[in-house]
């Protein structure tokens, strides 16, 4: 096995895990199979608890594993490397440290002192050694070559045991097996206007302290590297110019792999692990990708009605692609895979839940306005997945505006539940419809509690990973939009569901639910026949949407905000 690891110095948040993904692209393009391990140096065994203000919306596996967003880097490695990741490609120090404790308890150190080395270094060794191998690509054997990234800024206390574990790898495998890549900070001061390399330089002289000897330098920069900056940073940190890579800001992400290949970044590492069999990188359909984005003019308003809009990495997987940053990031890149195969441009419009709750009216009446504003010049609502109570009056709100004015609606998770207790209160008339999480005593339980859910544990007791739903007939849009299949599968990350009690009380007054899991009691998917495309689904589509193969809930929403949903649906009757 062939390994690049990829370290940040100066300052967090330079884009290592774009970086890495980008280098992946260009290494698979070179014909190679690439796999990719994400090394998170905090405490936690998964990112199940952590706060979406503090670290962005979680991001799940198929196997049910849960990685944050506040810089997605799994879902950019899926994303990039049209890869399939588990739970096993993300190390965190929990995760160690519960390994390394779980076998001192069977007493599998024989009575030893556990110690930080050996024993929790060995314990990454041999992890990162055992899933660098595991196949993810589809195909049998091993990969070629595993991208490691590491996360946070070399220097930082918790990430010793790792720098150090991965100091012991780069020996016991040979320099011609390991090669590493610093990502790091070029700034340029407004007063001088001269890109400095002192922060660069103190940064790998720290990395060579701990034993680490970075073979290239990926500089992040907002302007192009001057020569003489290259050959500043070649003398004084001991690496080639040649070697020194420059990544600059671009107009979108997809330009990275395209700067890499364009500096020959992918020779530099094929040289240096001896991958000979390697081919020249073949980046046409990239090229074509970021070009087209490039060129489009034409746009769509999407109104995104969250709970976390005030911090945009928590809904990441919806909109990074183009802008940096979400806390609804899958569903950023959702949507802009789906509007560029429309060819068009997302223009993404946040506002916040609460804004449009009438309290707020009272309280912040310019806030209120605006927000209501903006929601009535979207040509689409997209409402994403939360938890809690906090902003749930303005969802509902939303969804009651989306399908009364017949604009194209699309509820995922949280936001299928918040359709089923709008339609239940205006449609029913049931003014205290609610779910159990915002409501215990409520006598209309429109949404409830799983059974199988845990009320005293929440890390990994959610109904988590890739399950089955099975349409329920194929005269519906969204089996349409998944090409006529007859069952689809998706990830999901929930503990509530629609009451199975309520179904048919719901279907009567007109409401659909058009897919199901496999025993026919879970609701996984809702339509509203009468209006143009009203669509909830429990799991979350966003985590599998893909450059070129956009989810088919969120291309069905951008379709039927331009009008086109029915010419599409049309088109594809075939089954293409």
């Amino acid at each position: 096995m062939k390994y690049v690891l990829v370290t940040g110095g100066v300052v967090s948040g330079l884009g290592k895990g774009v970086t890495a993904s980008s280098l992946g692209v260009v290494l698979k393009a070179c014909g190679l199979r690439v796999t990719s391990i994400k090394i998170d140096p905090y405490l936690n065994t998964d990112a199940g608890t952590m706060s979406p203000f503090e670290h962005g919306e979680v991001f799940v596996l198929d196997d049910g594993g849960e990685v944050h967003s506040v810089d997605l880097d799994l879902g950019n490695y899926e994303r990039f490397l049209d890869v399939t990741l588990t739970r096993d490609n993300n190390i965190t120090t929990g995760k160690i440290y519960q390994s390394v404790l779980e076998k001192e308890r069977r007493g599998d150190y024989l009575g030893k002192t556990v110690q930080v080395v050996p024993h929790i270094t060995d314990a990454i060794k041999n992890w990162i050694e055992s899933v660098s191998v595991i196949p993810v690509d589809g195909k049998e054997g091993p990969a070629d070559v595993c991208v490691i990234e590491l996360g946070g800024t070399v220097g930082d206390i918790e990430s010793m045991p790792f720098i150090e574990a991965l100091r012991q790898l780069s020996f016991s495998v040979g320099q011609d097996n390991f090669c590493l890549i610093h990502v790091s900070l070029i700034p340029v001061l407004g007063v001088v206007g001269e890109q400095k390399t002192k922060p660069t330089q103190h940064s790998v002289r720290e990395l060579r302290a701990l034993g680490l000897t970075p073979h290239l330098l990926a500089c992040r920069s907002a302007q192009p590297l001057l020569e003489t900056t290259k050959e500043k940073l070649s003398q004084f940190c001991h690496v080639p110019v040649g070697n020194i890579l420059n990544i600059h800001d671009v107009p979108n992400i997809w330009h990275i792999p395209l700067l890499l290949r364009n500096q020959n970044a992918h020779n530099s590492i094929l040289k240096h692990l001896n991958l000979s069999k390697a081919t020249p990188p073949d980046l046409q359909e990239w090229t074509k990708r970021a070009e087209n984005f490039d060129s489009l003019t034409n746009s769509v308003i999407i109104a995104m009605v969250g709970k976390y809009v005030g911090l945009t990495d928590s809904y990441l997987s919806v909109v990074k692609t183009w802008v940096g940053g979400s806390n609804y990031m899958p569903s950023i890149c959702a949507l802009l895979h789906a509007c560029i195969a429309c060819s068009l441009k997302p223009s993404v419009n946040w506002i916040a839940a609460s804004d449009l709750e009438d309290d707020s009216a009272l309280l912040t009446p310019e806030a209120h306005a605006t927000a209501w504003k903006t929601l009535k010049n979207a040509a689409c609502v997209l409402v994403p997945g939360g938890f809690g109570d906090r902003g749930v009056k303005g969802m509902i709100l939303a969804a009651k505006y989306a399908r009364e004015n017949n604009v194209p609606y699309l509820g995922i998770c949280l936001g299928m539940q918040i359709s089923v207790i709008e339609f239940a209160r205006s449609v029913l008339g049931m003014e205290r419809a609610n779910s159990e999480e915002f409501d215990t005593q409520t006598a209309d339980r429109v949404v409830i509690f799983m059974p199988e859910g845990s009320t005293t544990h929440m890390g990994s007791t959610m109904r988590l990973g890739s399950r089955r739903t099975l349409f329920q007939t194929p005269d519906c849009i969204n089996a349409k939009l998944y090409h006529n299949s007859e069952y689809v599968d998706e990830r999901h990350r929930h503990r509530y569901e629609v009451n199975p009690n309520m179904v048919d009380v719901l279907e009567e007054a007109g409401l659909k639910f058009v897919g199901r899991d496999e025993s026919g009691k879970r609701m996984e998917i809702l339509e509203l026949p009468s209006h143009p495309f009203y669509v909830g689904v429990q799991f979350h589509p966003e985590f599998k949407s893909r450059p070129g193969r956009p989810s088919a809930p969120f291309l069905g929403l951008i379709l039927a905000a331009i009008g086109q949903l029915e010419a599409h649906l049309s088109q594809h009757q075939d089954g293409s």
